[in-house]
């Protein structure tokens, strides 16, 4: 149904995405937005266990290092850091109304629950697959469609510049409203995720789109005269 802007640019939809096939496919898609993500990312930096010194504290070590010359560099060089994955928290909303004012049969029948169903499914190790089980005892020798007994692995879907292969860490559902037969109509549900980080396809492709926008933020040096950097 239009709503009356034909105009109005197509906002893309962010979605949680089973990686590779097996049975049932998992795909949800937010049929909201969230309306933020929170990113985090934590980096603990120490004192090379190697170093000869009584006080092997990170501070130490700087002040050591600054006794004789002053060298930013070395510090870089000699502190041992550990990164720590990205981590992405959110919250997706899920509301049957306009697909109940729609007359939409599959929401009238049960609400909200396949969407709900599909988020709680790719937290289960996928040999626990009822149907997934089923079909390998019916196909041919050694095929199998349930792909192991770990969760499935999932890509979150944000835009055309961020595909991330992620572990969901955490799900969090509170189901605020019901129709009479208490199928959910209206629920949000509480993500968290970390982002699997190396060589793959999708990691790195949203990786080189992270460094061509920080290229892109090359265009605001004239603005470097407005910052005061020490000599």
């Amino acid at each position: 149904m239009s709503d009356g802007f034909p105009n109005k640019p197509k906002i893309l939809r962010g979605a949680l995405v089973e990686y590779g096939l097996s049975l049932p496919p998992l795909f949800v898609e937010f049929q909201l937005n969230p309306i933020q993500l929170t990113r985090n990312r934590s980096l603990s930096y120490s004192a090379p266990s190697s170093q000869q010194a009584t006080d092997r504290s990170l501070r130490a070590l700087h002040q050591r290092e600054f006794e004789d010359k002053d060298d930013l560099l070395a510090i870089q060089e000699l502190q041992t850091v550990t990164i720590q994955e990205e981590s992405i928290g959110f919250e997706i909303r899920l509301d049957a109304t306009d697909k109940l004012n729609d007359g939409d049969t599959i929401t009238e029948q049960f609400g909200i629950a396949p969407q709900l169903a599909t988020l709680e499914l790719m937290v289960y190790p996928k040999s626990e697959s009822l149907i997934g089980t089923a079909l390998s005892l019916l196909s041919p020798k050694g095929f199998s469609f349930t792909r192991g007994a770990n969760p499935p692995l999932i890509l979150f879907i944000w835009g055309r510049k961020r595909v991330l292969p992620v572990n969901i860490n955490s799900l969090n559902i509170t189901e605020t409203q019901y129709s009479t037969d208490l199928n959910p109509v209206r629920a949000t549900a509480t993500v968290g995720l970390t982002v699997i980080e190396g060589k793959s396809t999708a990691y790195m492709y949203s990786k080189a789109m992270k460094e061509a926008m920080s290229v892109l933020n090359l265009a605001n040096i004239t603005d470097i005269a407005d910052v005061i950097i020490p000599g």
